[in-house]
Parts: structure tokens; sequence; C-alpha cells
């Protein structure tokens, strides 16, 4: 080769080099706690973004559930190693605003980086959970779910139940009919804590807290052993010992009851619906949750499970601009309807919403609005817009841990929940000094 053609070779290959360079897309991390179909739903989502543009690259990762995706953020933020954007649960809200200095408020980063987000376009029950004491939207809702009733069609035919259970006194009914037709029980419920505790006293207008539930100050306490939780709990033990109510694990364990047509009935996440339908060989609805009469005349509104995406701070510029691109793409009407439908998952904004209305799914898949229906059923108050207590994830393991001793009968209803309590605000104080409020 002469000298001319190894000069143009290098010559070509520093051009290449530079033009490589100058178009590296810019990585954006994803820390994730979804699984099987879910999360191939979220990496197409992130697929779509990094193919609708060429600047960004949105990398999602799977860090585990939900408890091991938020501390595992917490320690690499420590380390400086913390990804752009991690998927954290409802009940670490109050742990995300206690880590100084972590988070970048989703309203702030959107406004640095010039683009747009008006707060009007999203679902208010779904957006007030995680807004700051001033109203500052901390992270952006990505997967919200609210607790509702399944049924089984065809074990309501088998066995003579003519209506959807509306009370706590008809899910003993139909469950006495279900069983005696034959069924392993009457129903069983999932994320035992968020159904039958938070869920059922939002729902009744009941307090879980002082200070608003927490939002009002880390100075909360738990009221969780009221008259109406405990004797709500008493009449759930009771129950069980003839099989209407069947314990069947802490958070979706209970979901093969409800599938393999064991039970009846199962209360757990509006979310499960892609499971349900891909496993449940028999024709099912959702319904909303039973109200407890001897407690309130109508209900007033359920409350959110689920995730929101939080940003981390530590990042250039440049990388919060593609954050704030992505976070914008997410929130699509069209991607949103699709990720509700495909889901489960209640679609963050009033167009998402709109826009599965006016394709028919409501109509064609009935009861798929119901969780929509719940959250925005009365205006939330105090007691029903939510919670916001620090180390929630341990104190739901403490509330986990007293109605599994309540089940078994090592404790009455009063006994547990009174230790649930007690036991709560022990660890709600260890926050508060932990995180200096």
């Amino acid at each position: 080769m002469t000298l001319r053609k190894v000069a143009g070779a290098a010559a070509f290959a520093a051009l290449a080099l530079s033009s490589t360079s100058s178009f590296a897309l810019t990585e954006i991390s994803w820390w994730h706690a979804m699984t099987d179909a879910t999360a191939e739903r979220l990496e197409k989502m992130a697929a779509d973004f990094n193919a609708s543009q060429s600047d960004y690259k949105v990398v999602p990762v799977f860090k585990g559930n939900y408890t091991e995706t938020m501390t595992g953020a917490v320690a690499a933020f420590r380390a400086k190693k913390q990804p752009h954007i991690v998927q954290v649960f409802e009940v670490g809200t109050a742990s995300m605003m206690a880590a100084k200095g972590a988070v970048y408020p989703v309203e702030q980063l959107m406004k640095d980086a010039g683009v747009e987000f008006d707060k009007s376009d999203y679902l208010p029950a779904v957006l007030s959970y995680y807004q700051s004491t001033s109203g500052q939207q901390l992270s952006l809702p990505f997967n919200s779910s609210s607790p509702v009733l399944w049924y089984n069609k065809e074990a309501f035919e088998k066995a003579g139940v003519e209506a959807v259970p509306a009370t706590w006194n008809e899910m003993k009914s139909a469950s006495e009919k279900l069983v005696a037709a034959g069924y392993k029980c009457g129903f069983s419920v999932g994320w035992q804590s968020w159904s039958l505790i938070e869920n059922y006293s939002a729902w009744h207008n009941l307090p879980t807290g002082t200070k608003e539930n927490g939002f009002a100050g880390f100075d909360t306490e738990l009221t969780i052993a009221n008259p109406a939780v405990i004797n709500h709990i008493g009449k759930l033990a009771s129950w069980s010992k003839d099989n209407l109510f069947l314990y069947a694990g802490r958070r979706g364990d209970g979901l093969p009851t409800f599938t393999n047509a064991e039970c009846g009935m199962y209360i757990n996440s509006s979310a499960y619906y892609g499971s349900i339908k891909a496993q449940a060989k028999f024709e099912f609805g959702q319904s909303m949750l039973p109200l407890d009469t001897a407690v309130a005349d109508k209900p007033q509104n359920s409350i959110i499970g689920g995730a929101t995406l939080w940003v981390l701070t530590g990042h250039e510029t440049e990388e919060y601009k593609g954050v704030a691109k992505f976070l914008k793409f997410l929130s699509q009407p069209e991607l949103q309807a699709w990720w509700s439908q495909e889901t489960g998952y209640v679609p963050i904004t009033k167009a998402a919403y709109a826009l599965s209305e006016k394709q028919g799914f409501y109509e064609k898949n009935p009861g798929t609005d119901t969780a929509i229906k719940q959250l925005s059923l009365n205006e939330p108050t105090a007691n029903s817009r939510g919670l916001r207590y620090g180390n929630f994830v341990q104190i739901r393991d403490v509330i986990n841990e007293e109605l599994e001793a309540i089940w078994s009968g090592t404790k009455t209803s009063e006994e547990g929940m009174k230790a649930a309590q007690e036991r709560g605000n022990k660890l709600l104080r260890k926050f508060e000094r932990v995180s200096g409020r």
C-alpha cells in the first residue's frame, strides 16, 4: 500500500470515528420492578421511544421487586452510581422524600428542560398522591391501580349467586353459596394490608393515621386499631373457619385460588387483569369494593397502589433533557390507553381514559373501568387521599405478621390490630429521628 493510500485510510478512519462520536446516543438508565408480560410491555415502550428519535437511548434494567428496586437505587445514589429514573411503589413515597438531595422533582425537571407539563392533563386522584405539601409534583405516575372485586361468572351461576356483592354482608351470603356449591372458598385477597385495611379505611372515609394520614407531617401516628377495622378483621377471621374467606399469602399469592376456580371471588389490584385474562378458563368480571354498611351509608373513594417514576439527581443537563422527553413520551394518550388496556393499570391522563372510551374498550370489556370509577367516585378527603408514612415498607410487614396471627387464631382481632398499631408507631418515630424531621 502506498503512503498516500495509508494516509487516506487513516483519514477515513478518523472521519468515521469522529462521525460516530458526534452521533453517539445519550443513554438514560431506568430501573424497574416489572416482571413477565408487564415487563415486556415496559420494554416495548422504551424501545418505541428509542426508535422515535436519534439523540437518546433509554435502557430499562430489572432490579428485583419493589422493595429491592427502591433500596438498591438509594444505595446506588450514595455510591454515586444511581440510575436516571427509578420505579418506586407508592408506600416508598415518604422514604424518597426523605432522601436528602437525591430527588429531582419531575415538575422542576420538566420546567428546566423546557418540556411541557400540564398537571391538569392527569387524573387528580393519581397525581395528588405524589405531590409535596406545596403542591409540586415529585414523581410521574406510571403504573397506578386500585383493588377491585374480581368474580367468576360461571361460579356465580353454578352457586345461584344472582348479583355481584355490593356489601360485606352480601359477600358473606355469596361465599356461603359458593362453598355449598363445592368451591374451596368464597374469596381470597391479595396485598392484604392495602386491600383490607388501607383501602377499607379510605372506602369508608376513615383515617389510618393522624396528620391527614401523614400528608401533613412525618410526626403522624397510626390509628388502624379503631373499632371499625377491628370488627372488620374479626369478622373475616370468623368467616375463615368456614372457608368463606381464605388467606392465601401477603402479595399476589392468592391469584391461583381464583384463576384455578377454587374461590369464586378475589379482591386484589385491577392490574391483575392481564394475568387473569391469560390464566382463567372461565368468564370473569370485576366490580367495586364491598361496603360495610355498619360503618358508612355510601363509599368515599379507593386509593391507588402501583408505582411512579422518580428522577434522581447527579447527572448531566443534557441527559435530563432526554429524561424529560421520555416522561413526556410516556404520557401520550395513545401510549397510556394501550398500556392501560393491556395491563389493567389506570391510564394516568384524562385524554387516555377518553381515548379508551372512544375506542370502545370499556364497552367491549365491561368492568375494566372499575378502578377509575372507584378512584374518581368522590373528591378525596384527608382520610381518602392516600397515605404517606415513613418506614411503611417495614410497617406493612408488621401489619402482615399481625394479620397472620389473627387468621391463625393465635391472636384476637383486637390484640393483633393493637399490636400492629403499636409496633408501627415505633417505626414511624424511628423514621422521624433518622430523617431529621
